[in-house]
């Protein structure tokens, strides 16, 4: 499965690429894919590229449904270890 992680442009480095930050990452990322992108905005990356410009609240609705997908994904890994644990009989 492939995942685009949405980011904040934090500075633009001519001639196309820009410092994103989503949290505690930051890394450069290639702007090539996307036009018109300024500080402030938010992109989706995948791959070390820009694929597309988002606004704030789609931004924010996303790293929502990716905090709720992780929970999920720890309580399934919690029970399976339960699970492995428990004495079969």
């Amino acid at each position: 499965m492939c995942l685009g992680i949405p980011m904040e442009v934090v500075a633009l480095i001519p001639p196309d690429r820009a410092r994103v930050e989503a949290g505690s990452v930051s890394t450069e990322v290639s702007l090539q894919l996307v036009e018109n992108v300024s500080v402030g905005d938010y992109v989706i990356v995948h791959a070390g590229f820009a694929i597309q410009v988002m606004d704030l609240e789609a931004a924010e609705e996303t790293y929502q449904l990716l905090n709720e997908l992780a929970e999920a994904e720890a309580e399934m890994e919690e029970e399976a270890a339960l699970n492995r644990e428990a004495p079969r009989q």
